[in-house]
Parts: C-alpha cells; sequence; structure tokens
C-alpha cells in the first residue's frame, strides 16, 4: 500500500475560537440532521420535514460562509502575499460551486 504525500495537501491553521465556532457549527447542523431523520422515522407530516430542512440549508450555508471568509482573510491573502496568483483560480471555482 502506498503511502500519502503530506505535502500534495494543503493545510490551514485555524486559531483555537475558529475551530471551537466552526466545529459547534457543525455539531448543531449534526443535531438538525439527525433531528430530520427522526421526524421521518416518526412520520411526522410532510411539510414540517420540509421546514426543517430548509432550517439545514440555511444553517449549512451560513457555515460555508463564515469559513469562506476565514479562506479569503488567511489562505487567499497568505498565497497572493506570496505571489501564488493561481489562488485566484482556485477562489474563482470555489465561487462558482458555493453560489450553484
Amino acid at each position: 500500500m502506498e503511502h500519502m504525500n503530506h505535502d500534495m495537501h494543503k493545510h490551514t491553521h485555524r486559531e483555537n475560537q475558529e475551530i471551537i465556532d466552526l466545529i459547534n457549527r457543525l455539531n448543531r447542523l449534526e443535531g438538525q440532521v439527525r433531528g430530520i431523520k427522526t421526524m421521518v422515522e416518526s412520520d411526522v407530516y410532510c411539510d414540517d420535514i420540509l421546514i426543517q430542512v430548509a432550517a439545514v440549508k440555511s444553517a449549512l450555508d451560513a457555515f460555508a460562509s463564515q469559513l469562506f471568509a476565514q479562506h479569503i482573510k488567511t489562505c487567499v491573502v497568505r498565497d497572493i502575499q506570496a505571489g501564488k496568483a493561481e489562488i485566484v483560480d482556485e477562489l474563482m471555482t470555489t465561487v462558482k460551486r458555493l453560489t450553484r
């Protein structure tokens, strides 16, 4: 079995508070998704489930927005300052993914 070359993967250093905030958001999302699963298992009315699905989508979008803002302020700025202009193409691809 080949070992993965870790140099090929980018990493981001996050401050402890950033990590805590992101994990808290993910924990809430995880709880909301489990709640939807319970609703389905309990034969809850479809419209009530759909309302919860919309809430999860909104919460996931908020998570993505927070992470994206942090990405721009840290990784993108760092790479531009280091002369790595290819980060702009990566950023544009990310924007397209987020706005579909």
